[in-house]
């Protein structure tokens, strides 16, 4: 069912203008964080660089005006250099080239984009880790940690990548890896309660998990709730793909233990466990991310009611309580918090809070995200 209400249109219109308004500022750069009204420009190899072009490309496909389709295919020609540098790319090839490549080349048709995306569903394939079962994620040298065996939750948004890969090549090892890492997030990440851990080690050589690491939540056994929406979206993306029933259950079970520590509200604590004294951070950007995936999971799950009804309540106090229409802000959500253990970036606008935003009243409003498997034909 197509929604039509005040505050939907209002929110979609004035996303769309600020989306605009900010492309002529921007042009073709990669921001990031929005400190003090105005958003930064990060290099291409940073993880979240393909979140502006795919905010470009929700605004062109509203309002095909040429010049941010323009923008963002320039966005995407920069990026191109990061994929002949497999030092400088990582498990977030997915959240890169999902929202930049395959985007363009679903909307457009263009074959460069589609040897782009093929090229980095080939390196992320590569850091397949066949004892574990698992995508590795870091490439950095850490002292708590060897990230050479380091699986993160984050991964299960990536792995669309792969599965678009097979679809795209008719090659079904992309699948077949994809689904062995679902498989292992699913056994070793997904707690009985619904709650989901960040990052878990494992031993590089033989694939046997060594321990569980706070990551950006706030300790190890915590509920960071960005975590748990990567972990909702991601089981649902991959249930579309596979249509593997574990993946549909794990979804719908996060999806009530982010439900459950949310009751009313619309913004949850960055952490749902983290301890008193340590709950003043927010984080918008895992409303909306959680908010898009539950709209994903309606179009799957017998509970559809429930959870279309959830993500319009968590959108609606979105746009009343986080948002800003003004030209102080070049950020459309407020109150994102990037990584509170190390106080970086805290209650500001983070780009992939107001990617999933838009993304997110998109699908309100009937249309799909960037993020969503293709339709199939019966």
């Amino acid at each position: 069912m197509i929604k039509s209400e005040a505050w939907l249109e209002q929110s979609w219109e004035l996303a769309l203008d600020k989306t605009h308004a900010l492309a002529e500022r921007l042009g073709d750069a990669f921001p990031h964080v929005a400190e003090g009204g105005r958003y930064d420009n990060c290099e291409e190899a940073w993880w979240t660089a393909g979140f502006y072009p795919g905010l470009l490309w929700l605004a062109h496909r509203a309002r095909p005006d040429g010049e941010t389709a323009k923008i963002a295919q320039r966005c995407e020609a920069r990026l191109e250099k990061i994929l002949y540098n497999s030092e400088a790319v990582d498990h977030d090839l997915g959240f890169i080239w999902l929202l930049s490549g395959v985007a363009a080349y679903r909307l457009t048709g263009d074959s460069e984009s589609r040897r782009r995306g093929l090229l980095a569903a080939n390196l992320l394939a590569a850091r397949f880790n066949v004892n574990g079962r698992f995508i590795r994620a870091w490439n950095f040298h850490s002292k708590d940690m060897d990230t050479r065996g380091v699986a993160i939750i984050d991964s299960m948004m990536n792995l669309p990548l792969l599965y678009w890969a097979s679809e795209e090549s008719r090659d079904p090892r992309f699948a077949a890896l994809a689904v062995q890492h679902a498989d292992t997030v699913a056994r070793e990440f997904v707690r009985s309660d619904g709650s989901i851990a960040h990052v878990i080690e494992f031993d590089p050589a033989i694939g046997k998990k060594v321990a569980e690491h706070g990551g950006q939540g706030f300790a190890p056994g915590s509920a960071w709730a960005r975590g748990t929406s990567w972990a909702l979206y991601g089981f649902t993306l991959s249930y579309g793909y596979t249509r593997d029933p574990r993946y549909l259950k794990v979804a719908e079970n996060t999806a009530d233990f982010f439900l459950s520590q949310l009751g009313d509200a619309c913004l949850p604590v960055w952490d749902f466990r983290a301890e008193e004294g340590h709950r003043e951070a927010w984080d918008s950007s895992a409303a909306a991310i959680a908010a898009s995936g539950l709209l994903e999971l309606a179009k799957y799950s017998a509970r559809a009611e429930q959870f279309t009804k959830a993500a319009e309540s968590i959108l609606k106090g979105l746009h009343h309580t986080c948002t800003s229409w003004g030209e102080e802000h070049e950020g459309l959500l407020m109150n994102g918090t990037v990584h509170y253990p190390e106080q970086r970036h805290i209650n500001v606008p983070i780009i992939y809070g107001d990617y999933f935003f838009v993304e997110a009243l998109a699908k309100l409003r009937g249309e799909e995200g960037l993020f969503s498997v293709e339709k199939r034909e019966a």
